[in-house]
């Protein structure tokens, strides 16, 4: 599989598959910052070996989190009814190395992410990367990067379903993307994909903030 064929322009026409659920993929800000913490901590200990290639301790979860910097990378969420984050991505750029042969640009990125357990098997990864690497055409890097643990089979079928050239060593696995450059279509759905997005975050915030102040009322139950 060519990334071409994952990734089309959308200007070429091709229909999404029917049967994938609708899962608004937001990019998330400072003020997400507990949020994304809150996500993490509830990580089973498997979860977070799978995530972050070791076993990472809360008190480094919170410092992972406290050193994102949003100005720099890009952090990516899918929220739940209840709006809690059901799923992260974090996309985060480097600049080229002798090492990054893949590419000539000046930036390369790295995706991590990772899914809470009640929402696994519904594509909420796969979305999360997708929005990553849309993210990166328009953004003037054409390689992405994954690296995860050859156990880590979720991220291995999204590697491979995107066309990732997957290189495994040790028991782990490093795998790279090549993207297409950056054209008026596709910075047009990144735009209307986060506008979606803003709007769903806001209907379930908004949302959430009238089921609390209701369950002040006197008499409420």
């Amino acid at each position: 599989m060519q990334p071409s064929d994952l990734y089309p322009d959308p200007s070429s026409g091709q229909p999404e598959s029917k049967s994938r659920p609708i899962i608004h993929v937001k990019e998330l800000s400072e003020r997400d910052r507990h949020r994304i913490l809150r996500h993490f901590l509830a990580l089973e200990e498997s979860d977070r070996l799978l995530r972050f290639g070791t076993y990472l301790p809360d008190a480094m979860i919170e410092k992972y989190v406290d050193g994102i910097k949003f100005e720099q990378d890009k952090v990516f969420g899918v929220m739940s009814h209840s709006f809690r984050l059901i799923g992260v991505g974090h996309l985060a750029f480097a600049p080229r190395t002798e090492k990054d042969e893949a590419t000539d640009k000046a930036r390369v990125a790295e995706f991590g992410v990772s899914v809470s357990q009640n929402a696994r098997g519904k594509g909420v990864g796969a979305r999360l990367f997708e929005r990553g690497a849309i993210h990166c055409r328009n953004a003037d890097v054409d390689t992405l990067y994954m690296h995860c643990l050859s156990s880590n089979a979720t991220m291995i079928h999204i590697a491979k379903k995107a066309g990732m050239e997957i290189h495994r060593e040790y028991g782990e696995a490093d795998a790279y993307l090549k993207l297409l450059p950056a054209s008026p279509a596709s910075v047009l759905m990144e735009a209307m994909q986060e506008q979606v997005a803003a709007l769903d975050y806001s209907f379930k915030a908004n949302a959430r903030a009238a089921a609390k102040w209701l369950r002040h009322l006197p008499g409420w139950k």
